[in-house]
């Protein structure tokens, strides 16, 4: 007769732990939600021709006029500022930025891939902050783009009437950095949008109303009303592209200062950002 006997089973291999991620894989994640969308790559194709066509246009309206003043006698040379960096392209500039900052966040939340990220991540302010990184690089890359390409296109318009300055010019660099920066401050505010609405639609409209139509509620009539208006984006971006000089003592003009308008430049976005970090800790997925 024989006797069974049981064959001990190989004790299973303990389960290895996987290394956290770092923070630059979270960039590198990031990065590759980012670029893997078709729709992003051609929407920051044509936003860059409407702004530098935009540039165009502008400038070859001014051509005319200076044609038609027929001034070919050498005249002092000034910058055109918003020949260079036109209001209507910029504002669509800021609108396009802060819509897909917005989309940034909200695209997770609305596709459910944000229940994914937060279990392979659980500290989620990483990845808001790992989003804010990409998206800041990447508008800063392409509002230099943008900047240059509408300046060059414009200063080589004018100088048919000898109209155009060189980038020496004072004046041309702050109006420079000043529309390259634009576009990161407003997609960061854009992503804080996003972050907290959660909701596509409701964050495209809540960014449209925060940069391009809160401001015009407060007239420079008042001191009050015209100091909240300073507050805003497109207030302080175009304070910073024009290159007067304010009038000391004149109490009719109560325009925002250089200093102030850098100091808007910087606050939206760390606000926005730190909005969007205490927002998605405080709040389940």
């Amino acid at each position: 007769m024989t006797t069974l006997t049981s064959v001990p089973q190989a004790a299973s291999a303990a389960p290895v732990a996987e290394p956290p991620a770092r923070f630059r894989d979270l960039l590198a994640s990031e990065w590759i939600k980012m670029r893997s969308l078709r729709s992003t790559r051609w929407t920051l194709v044509f936003i860059a021709l409407f702004v530098v066509g935009s540039s165009a246009v502008a400038s070859l309206a001014d051509l005319d006029n200076l044609a038609k003043s027929g001034s070919d006698a050498p005249r002092v040379r000034e910058f055109l500022c918003f020949d260079a960096c036109p209001a209507a392209g910029y504002m669509t500039l800021m609108l396009v930025a802060g819509s897909i900052g917005a989309v940034t966040v909200v695209s997770e939340y609305s596709s459910g891939l944000i229940r994914t990220t937060s279990v392979a991540v659980p500290a989620r302010h990483s990845v808001v902050l790992a989003k804010a990184v990409v998206v800041a690089a990447v508008w800063t890359v392409v509002g230099a783009i943008i900047s240059t390409g509408a300046f060059l296109v414009s200063q080589a318009i004018l100088s048919e009437r000898h109209a155009g300055v060189s980038i020496t010019h004072p004046g041309v660099a702050r109006a420079m950095v000043a529309s390259t920066l634009v576009a990161p401050v407003c997609a960061l505010v854009g992503l804080g949008l996003g972050a907290l609405i959660r909701h596509t639609a409701a964050s495209m409209v809540a960014t449209l109303f925060t940069l391009l139509m809160l401001p015009t509620l407060f007239s420079q009539s008042q001191q009050w009303s015209a100091d909240i208006n300073h507050m805003m984006v497109v207030s302080a971006w175009k304070r910073l592209v024009q290159s007067w000089e304010e009038i000391p003592g004149s109490s009719l003009i109560r325009d925002a200062t250089v200093s102030g308008s850098w100091a808007v430049y910087a606050l939206w976005p760390l606000i926005a950002v730190a909005l969007a970090v205490v927002v998605v800790r405080h709040r389940d997925v």
